[in-house]
């Protein structure tokens, strides 16, 4: 366990990744050297509701909640069952008390504050790290010492793939599937021969693209004090320096249109 506010090299870090169906998410911490212990997950019959772990084991826990209840694409009234696994989430880092915590949904989800720790909502597109699909994730991160994590975000894909949806598998047209599972990170087709085509394409599209979660493990081993880095005023997680309040023009307009 690390004992010290300061994120440590990869190795030194236990992660514990809930809510992971494939677990696309956990897959690139692996990537980045994090070793990975993974949750029940109901694709697999398990119920995070009967999830306890003890307190101590895990320096990270990452996640992402079911989001329909939040997502702008709802055609129907919010069931209460996206709340409920938001507040398992909070519950299962209370137990475990991590040094940090990491969390992914759509960008209507509302503010998780966990007692003893700081927050940082940073919004994020596959585009940036390299993919050619138009998917924005939403991330919300807390560290029990106020670190900041920053993301490397590199020039936008001029490519312009609609993005990877967990319904694309029963529609007309989809994409093939290895095309799929390449726009979200995967050089190669996962067999995934226990499920349907259509539950196969639903648990790929419900995944955070591996290059996404590989950018935020790096942001995570390079977390700063706020006395050490200043953000951008739009809550994009780009630093910022001199007298300057946002990273890029785009951030500006983005708090605009938000005023």
């Amino acid at each position: 366990m690390t004992n010290a506010g300061r994120v440590t090299a990869a190795g030194s870090q236990l992660i514990l990744s809930i809510f992971p169906g494939i677990d696309l998410f956990g897959l690139g911490f692996e990537q980045e050297g994090f070793p990975v212990v993974r949750g029940p997950d109901p694709l697999f019959g398990g119920d995070i509701r009967t999830f306890t772990i003890p307190a101590g084991k895990f320096d990270g826990i990452i996640g992402g909640p079911p989001c329909p209840d939040f997502s702008k694409a709802r055609r129907s009234a919010p069931s209460g069952y996206g709340l409920e696994m938001i507040d398992e989430y909070v519950r299962i880092v209370r137990e475990g008390k991590p040094v940090w915590w990491l969390m992914e949904n759509v960008p209507g989800v509302p503010d998780v504050r966990i007692d003893g720790y700081s927050h940082q909502r940073i919004d994020l597109n596959a585009r940036e790290v390299g993919l050619d699909q138009n998917r924005h994730r939403h991330f919300q991160f807390g560290h029990r010492d106020g670190l900041l994590i920053s993301i490397d975000r590199g020039t936008k894909s001029t490519l312009f793939e609609p993005c990877c949806t967990a319904s694309e598998g029963t529609q007309i047209g989809r994409r093939d599937w290895d095309k799929f599972c390449k726009l979200q990170g995967l050089a190669n087709g996962l067999e995934l021969d226990q499920l349907t085509l259509s539950a196969k394409y639903r648990a790929v599209g419900n995944g955070v693209p591996v290059p996404m979660s590989r950018a935020l493990a790096r942001a995570i081993l390079n977390a700063q004090s706020p006395d050490e880095v200043r953000l951008c005023g739009c809550g994009c997680g780009r630093p910022v320096t001199g007298k300057a309040t946002y990273a890029i023009p785009a951030c500006r307009k983005r708090m605009s249109r938000r005023s």
